[in-house]
């Protein structure tokens, strides 16, 4: 079974505020062709896309998308993944001020060197969309994210949307399988 290429980024410290986080995020997505964000901070979820011709960075709380939704702010990131379909770039916060990022390449594995997994994600009901965006909202409580796709929904109290996951095996010292890295390819 071939294993994907998984590397430590060592640039990840020219990250020092909001602008070079974006600087940097907009220079692996171009690097690597990814087109989706999907960032924890301390204050919420945050989805984002690379617009195709430029890379430009568009996240799910920018003022002309859903302004009322979190922000990406180095201040409160914890961890951002940017992905697509050879690659994921992982960005994660050590101690108060330091990153530390990796990159996980498959371009050259077979589908029979992962796992691929479809995970459900929150929605139910789609609310608005803008700007490539759609703000979906799940149950009684009123829990909403905007997803970075258009037009998606198709049926009421359905979950429709799908983050597509692949998980690499390996093997301990007496055969036992076991899941040890995984990644995000696609929404």
């Amino acid at each position: 079974m071939n294993k994907p290429d998984c590397k430590l980024i060592e640039d990840a410290q020219d990250i020092i505020d909001t602008p070079s986080l974006y600087n940097w995020l907009q220079a692996k997505a171009k690097q690597y062709e990814l087109q989706y964000l999907l960032a924890h901070a301390e204050d919420g979820v945050i989805w984002g896309h690379f617009r195709e011709q430029n890379y430009q960075l568009v996240t799910s709380g920018d003022d002309d998308v859903f302004p009322q939704l979190t922000k990406l702010r180095l201040c409160t990131l914890q961890q951002c993944r940017i992905f697509g379909k050879n690659t994921e770039v992982m960005l994660w916060k050590v101690g108060q001020y330091d990153w530390k990022a990796r990159s996980i390449e498959d371009k050259y594995l077979s589908e029979e060197d992962y796992i691929p997994e479809d995970q459900i994600l929150w929605g139910t009901k789609a609310e608005k969309e803008s700007n490539g965006f759609t703000l979906v909202s799940d149950g009684s409580q009123g829990l909403k994210h905007a997803v970075p796709l258009s037009g998606s929904f198709k049926g009421k109290d359905s979950r429709p949307l799908r983050l597509k996951v692949r998980h690499y095996i390996d093997y301990d010292e007496s055969g036992v399988a076991r899941i040890y890295l995984s990644r995000l390819v696609d929404l």
